[in-house]
């Protein structure tokens, strides 16, 4: 099989380190997927989001001179899917792929406009039990 970068495969986490995790592909290679290329989210620890023996679905970032496969999860799983609302959360989550600038403005915008307003009401309320 000719691995060429963009390819989709699946694959099983064969080990975990604290930097990433290493996944056998087809024709029993073995690929390395950066702790950074696991999900969309901030990863602090793999083993949150991973086990040995998983199957997971990868895609080919780079193949360097020495035969060195870089995978990504978190690429692989890129889709459009309508934001999922989290039970501890009235608001939805963050899309799985990649927001465009406009996107991140207005996200950014709207968590600043909720933090300001929660910040103002905390200070009138503080005001208010001092004069007491």
């Amino acid at each position: 099989m000719d691995l060429k970068v963009g390819t989709l495969l699946d694959g099983k986490v064969k080990s975990i380190t604290k930097f990433g995790a290493f996944v056998t592909i087809p024709e029993n290679r073995t690929g390395m997927v950066h702790i950074s290329e696991v999900s969309n989210r901030y990863v602090q620890d793999i083993r949150e989001h991973l086990t040995e023996g998983q199957s997971v679905r990868v895609k080919v970032m780079g193949i360097d001179e020495t035969g060195k496969i870089s995978l990504s999860i978190k690429r692989a799983e890129e889709t459009h899917e309508p934001p999922k609302v989290r039970r501890d959360s009235p608001r939805p989550t963050q899309p799985a792929g990649p927001m465009s600038f406009e996107e991140k403005l207005k996200q950014f915008m709207s968590d600043s406009d909720s933090k300001i307003s929660g910040c103002a009401l905390y200070e009138r309320r503080s005001k208010s039990s001092r004069r007491r």
